[in-house]
Parts: C-alpha cells; structure tokens; sequence
C-alpha cells in the first residue's frame, strides 16, 4: 500500500511527494480529488496542491478500496458514505499487520 517506513510528519506535502509515497502518478491524485469528496488539499496562491496528514489519510482509504479490492469508483465512494469507519478500521488494521510483518521479516534476517 504505503511505502514502508516513510511516517507521515510534515504539515504540508506536496502532490509529487504524495504520488511517490502511494506509487502512483499525479494525474491519478488529481483524478482522485475529483471524484471523491472526502479530498480536499490547499492549494498556494501559484495553484499547487497542498496536502495535509488527513488528506493522505483519506488517500489511503480510496487506495485500498480501488486499487487493493478493486472496487470501482463509484462503489468506493458509496462505500465509503455507507461505512466510513469501518473501512478506516480495516486500513488500521491491515497497517499494524503489515508492520508487525515487517518487524518479524527484519528479526528473521537476524536469526
């Protein structure tokens, strides 16, 4: 999903920085923010998009539902309407798992 090991501490990133964290190209974050609601980043007086930890979070959301489970667009903006926690828990979850993975990855290669 989120490349590993890259924490989300900034106030601000830009749109390229979002793209290289999701892996995925700045047309498909604008076509994105066009299509679900839930993303709204800032834009500066020049126009560039300026997101926020909520917004990559919202991101994060969308990416696991279309890109992980396949859903199409307009299912992962109904389901996100319909059940918009339990989505966020389920990407909660799949987080810690993926870490806790990652963890025991790192221990093995020690062993």
């Amino acid at each position: 999903m989120l490349k590993q090991d890259r924490r989300i501490e900034k106030l601000y990133y830009t749109i390229g920085e979002v793209a290289e964290l999701f892996e995925v190209n700045q047309s498909l974050i604008r076509f994105w923010e066009k299509e679900f609601d839930i993303l709204k980043p800032q834009k500066n007086k020049k126009g560039n998009r300026l997101f926020t930890k909520h917004d990559i979070e919202n991101l994060k959301l969308i990416y696991y539902l279309v890109k992980e489970r396949g859903f199409t667009l307009q299912g992962a903006r109904d389901k996100l309407r319909q059940n918009h926690e339990d989505v966020v828990n389920t990407v909660q979850i799949i987080d810690s798992l993926n870490h806790v993975k990652g963890f025991l990855l790192e221990l093995k290669k020690e062993l």
